[in-house]
């Protein structure tokens, strides 16, 4: 994008959350090398922060404020770049505001800097990552019959969007996985993608919403609350009931995975096939032939993470579904790999987000051999006020976890890590729980 260094030139910007996944230094990076004036704030302190700031070293001018946010930090700046999950009622937003200076999140700036460029946002509680990844793989697979460059950005780990300015040209494209704390940056510029889907919408994130699912709902329906009428809005039949055609003034188009049920697609679930036939349905409207998507769908192999086939060990197979955050998410992959030998030891448990585990309990007493759970809030709620009915025990660490299933599977058996609730606790992040997990499993000879 030609001069996009004169777009932050001396801006006095105020970052609110470097974190350690690699977002918040891929932007603080990118606006220092543009010439900004930047203050970084994030309530971890130095030592919690040392990988992140090891990246930044060669910025002497960065202020940092850590271990604390001030609210002279929130006053006389041109511009507050807010990390997602940033409270609704953050005190130093409201103060932002008060003064009149614009808060903007990395993909919604990117956006509102690069207005040329054509976006497609995935959003849903599930099946964003999967969807988001099948629509690049297949874009990127034909750049050249859409005589365009393909990017990926969003809320995919350690990508930052920003710095994509330095790349992008007029009419490229960017597809980009939406969460909802990214799509309050849409709201706050009145942006939505110009090919915008939404998968599915379930409980989650209760305990930052405080159990308000209108406004959690509120939050996802930027993806296409300001689309024109020439955008286009993709759902599966399930999103009927909570997107009316009155709510929207693109073109509404519904998907179903009758559509691809024939096509060879290596990975498990009724609920990825959805997610394939959304990500199909991008492509479609973008006209790339069948043959095209064909080709490239029959060679995926699917997203680490996202009910993984790991590991063949002795005869037992190790599913690593470490992105199943929600009682839900990790239903389906139960769903996706049971049979009639109730044959699945599954690892869950961790740190409670506040949601209906009814279900949840039903399915695992009905369809796992044992369960090997987790310590944290959530398997506390779990243990204290549900049945399981199975074999089931809380171990020490996540060694000890896998230990215990590998010692109670045989030949033919299945080991699902699928958690089921938030990583805090334990982990950092379910990256640093994914990565662990990982670690363990590859170490087994």
């Amino acid at each position: 994008m030609q001069n996009y260094k004169q777009q932050f030139k001396g801006k006095k910007i105020t970052i609110m959350g470097l974190g350690l996944l690699g977002r918040g230094i891929g932007y603080t990076k990118f606006l220092a090398e543009c010439g900004a004036d930047l203050i970084v704030t994030d309530l971890k302190k130095n030592e919690k922060l040392t990988t992140s700031l090891k990246a930044l070293e060669k910025f002497p001018d960065i202020k940092f404020v850590l271990g604390e946010h001030r609210l002279e930090d929130f006053r006389g700046r041109d511009m507050i770049m807010k990390a997602a999950g940033v409270p609704l009622d953050s005190i130093y937003i409201k103060e932002a505001k008060k003064n009149n200076i614009p808060v903007e999140m990395d993909v919604s700036l990117f956006a509102k800097t690069a207005p040329s460029i054509m976006i497609i946002g995935v959003t849903g509680t599930r099946g964003k990552s999967m969807t988001t990844t099948l629509i690049y793989e297949i874009l990127k697979a034909n750049e050249k019959f859409l005589k365009k460059n393909v990017y990926i950005g969003g809320n995919l780990r350690g990508v930052a969007t920003l710095p994509l300015l330095k790349k992008v040209k007029d009419g490229d494209i960017l597809v980009c996985e939406l969460d909802s704390w990214q799509l309050q940056g849409f709201g706050e510029a009145k942006l939505s993608p110009h090919i915008s889907v939404f998968t599915t919408f379930m409980p989650d994130h209760m305990n930052y919403y405080k159990d308000d699912m209108d406004k959690y709902f509120g939050d996802k329906t930027n993806i296409f609350k300001f689309q024109k009428k020439d955008d286009t809005l993709i759902i599966l039949p399930d999103m009927k009931k909570w997107i009316k055609k009155e709510y929207i003034n693109s073109k509404l188009i519904v998907v179903d995975k009758k559509n691809v049920d024939t096509w060879k697609f290596n990975v498990k679930g009724d609920h990825h096939r959805n997610n394939l036939a959304c990500a199909v349905k991008v492509a479609e409207v973008l006209g790339i032939p069948e043959a095209k998507i064909k080709k490239v769908v029959s060679k995926f192999e699917g997203l680490e993470g996202r009910l993984q086939l790991l590991k063949t060990y002795k005869g037992i197979k190790i599913y690593n579904d470490n992105n199943a955050t929600t009682p839900e998410a990790t239903i389906a992959g139960i769903e996706a790999l049971k049979s009639k030998k109730k044959n699945i030891i599954l690892i869950c448990g961790g740190a409670d987000k506040g949601l209906s585990l009814e279900n949840f309990v039903k399915i695992v007493n009905e369809n796992c051999k044992s369960v090997v759970m987790i310590p944290g809030t959530g398997t506390n709620r779990l243990n204290s006020n549900y049945e399981i009915q199975i074999k089931n025990e809380v171990g020490r660490d996540l060694n000890d976890i896998v230990k215990s299933a590998l010692a109670e599977a045989k030949k033919g058996d299945i080991i699902l890590f699928s958690p089921a609730f938030a990583s805090f606790g334990m982990f950092n992040n379910e990256y640093e729980r994914n990565d662990l997990f990982m670690k363990i499993i590859k170490k087994l000879k």
